[in-house]
């Protein structure tokens, strides 16, 4: 690769920016490096470098009841889970 560069224009909500660029401040990436590592990953992977499905039936429904605090058991520390699971 030699030094030319392409630009990449793209919209995103002003608050998701914002966020994701405090990320990337942590790992002491700049939005241009974060951006070259991702499309290095594509290009590497042949594809994106995560995975990207759309969630089934039951899954949607245990988000939704995680989300509202449905179904959950609480445990005051690793040996109570352990007592009432065995």
């Amino acid at each position: 690769m030699g030094n030319e560069t392409g630009m990449i224009c793209v919209r995103v909500e002003p608050e998701l920016k914002s966020q994701a660029e405090a990320v990337f401040s942590e790992l002491g990436l700049s939005p241009t490096e974060a951006i070259t590592l991702f499309y290095t990953q594509v290009t590497l992977h042949r594809g994106l470098p995560f995975a990207v499905g759309i969630p089934n039936a039951e899954t949607i429904g245990a988000q939704r009841q995680a989300r509202a605090g449905e179904g959950l058991t609480e445990y005051a520390d690793l040996e109570d889970l352990k007592t009432k699971h065995d």
